[in-house]
C-alpha cells in the first residue's frame, strides 16, 4: 500500500527539514511506500530551496513548483492532484497539527471503514474576540449557506484514493476547499486533534474577511435571496407610507415636511442600494472567474524520482491535470 503525504510550502522554512523528519517517521509506522508531496505556493521565503535539497537527499520527496503565489486552498488541491498513494494524508507544514496524529487517524480508518478520517479541534484556538468573531462567523454561514458548516475543522485528514480522485474532479475556479470536503460526500468520520499554537498565522484580518465573503457567495445563493427580501419588505414599507401619507393628506390637508428624515431616509436607501450592489458585483465577479475556464495553478517545476518536469514540456499526466484545471 502507497501512502502519500500532502502539504503546502508558505513561510515554511523553519518547519521543513523538522516536518519532513516527524512525517516520514510517523508514515514508516504504517507502510515503507512512502510519498511526500510538497507544494510551495510561491513561498518568498527560501522554502523551495530547503525542499529541493531534501527531494536530492530523498527521492520519495516530491516538490511541486507553482508559478506564483494561488493560495492555501488552490495549493492543497494541487498537491492532492500529484498525489498517486492509494491512501492520502493531507496535513499543514506548520507543524501546529502534528505528524505523528497520522497512525491514530490510520487506526480509526481501519476500525470505521470510512473513506475520509479528518480532524477537528476539540476548543477553539485563540482569544475571547477570535472565538468570539469565529462563533459569530459560523453561525453567520448557518443562516446564508446551503448547509451547516462543520466546526473546527482542521487541515489534517486521511483519505482514500477514491475520495481524492472524485474531490479533485470538481470543477471550480474559485472555491473553499472545506466546502468540496463537504459536497463530495462519501463516509467520513472526525477525530479529535490538538492543534498547537508554534507561529502566527499567515492570514491577515484582510484575507480572513475575503475568505468570509467568498465562502458565503461561492457555497450559496441565499444571500441573492436576501437582497431580493430585503428590496419586497422596502417596498412594502413604502407602499404603507405613501398610502398613509396620501390618505393623511385628502382627509385632513395635512403635507409631509421634516428635512432630517428625508436626509436620513435618502442616505438609508443609498447606502442599502450599494450593499446590495456590491453583493451582486460579487457573484458577478465569480461568474466571470469561473466563465474564464483558467486553470486555479500552473505550475513551474515538479521535481520528482531524479527529473525535474516543467509546465511547458512536462508529459506528465498528474502534472497536466493540475495545469488544466
Amino acid at each position: 500500500m502507497k501512502l502519500s503525504i500532502v502539504t503546502t510550502l508558505y513561510r515554511s522554512a523553519a518547519y521543513v527539514d523538522e516536518f519532513h523528519r516527524r512525517a516520514m517517521t510517523a508514515a514508516s509506522a504504517i507502510t515503507d511506500d512512502i510519498e511526500l508531496v510538497m507544494v510551495n505556493d510561491g513561498s518568498p521565503d527560501n522554502s523551495l530551496e530547503l525542499a529541493v535539497e531534501l527531494h536530492k537527499r530523498d527521492p520519495r520527496v516530491v516538490v511541486v513548483d507553482l508559478a506564483r503565489n494561488f493560495g492555501h486552498h488552490k495549493a492543497m488541491m494541487t498537491g492532492l492532484a500529484h498525489a498517486s498513494g492509494e491512501l492520502i494524508f493531507l496535513i499543514d507544514s506548520d507543524l501546529e497539527e502534528p505528524p505523528e496524529s497520522l497512525p491514530q487517524f490510520y487506526e480509526l480508518f481501519k476500525r470505521e471503514g470510512c473513506d475520509v478520517v479528518y480532524g477537528v479541534q476539540e476548543n477553539r484556538r485563540g482569544g475571547v474576540f477570535e472565538r468570539t468573531t469565529g462563533a459569530l462567523f459560523f453561525a453567520a454561514l448557518d443562516v446564508l449557506g446551503d448547509r451547516p458548516v462543520p466546526r473546527n475543522v482542521v487541515t489534517s485528514r486521511l483519505m482514500t484514493r477514491d475520495y481524492v480522485n472524485a474531490l479533485v474532479s470538481h470543477q471550480d475556479r474559485e472555491f473553499i476547499i472545506s466546502d468540496l470536503w463537504q459536497v463530495t460526500g462519501f463516509r467520513q468520520t472526525p477525530i479529535i486533534v490538538k492543534k498547537l499554537s508554534l507561529s502566527p498565522s499567515t492570514y491577515s484580518l484582510r484575507d480572513r474577511i475575503e475568505l468570509a465573503v467568498k465562502h458565503v457567495t461561492t457555497t450559496s445563493t441565499r444571500l441573492l435571496y436576501f437582497v431580493l427580501y430585503t428590496g419586497i419588505l422596502i417596498f412594502g414599507l413604502s407602499g404603507v407610507l405613501i398610502l398613509f401619507y396620501l390618505g393623511r393628506y385628502f382627509t385632513s390637508g395635512m403635507g409631509v415636511d421634516g428635512f432630517t428624515s428625508l436626509i436620513i431616509s435618502v442616505w438609508f436607501l443609498g447606502g442599502l442600494i450599494t450593499l446590495i450592489l456590491g453583493i451582486l458585483g460579487i457573484y458577478i465577479a465569480n461568474i466571470m472567474s469561473e466563465t474564464k475556464r483558467r486553470p486555479y495553478t500552473l505550475v513551474r517545476h515538479i521535481y520528482k524520482a531524479d527529473a525535474v518536469v516543467d509546465r511547458k514540456s512536462s508529459r506528465d499526466g498528474d502534472a497536466q491535470l493540475a495545469i488544466r484545471r
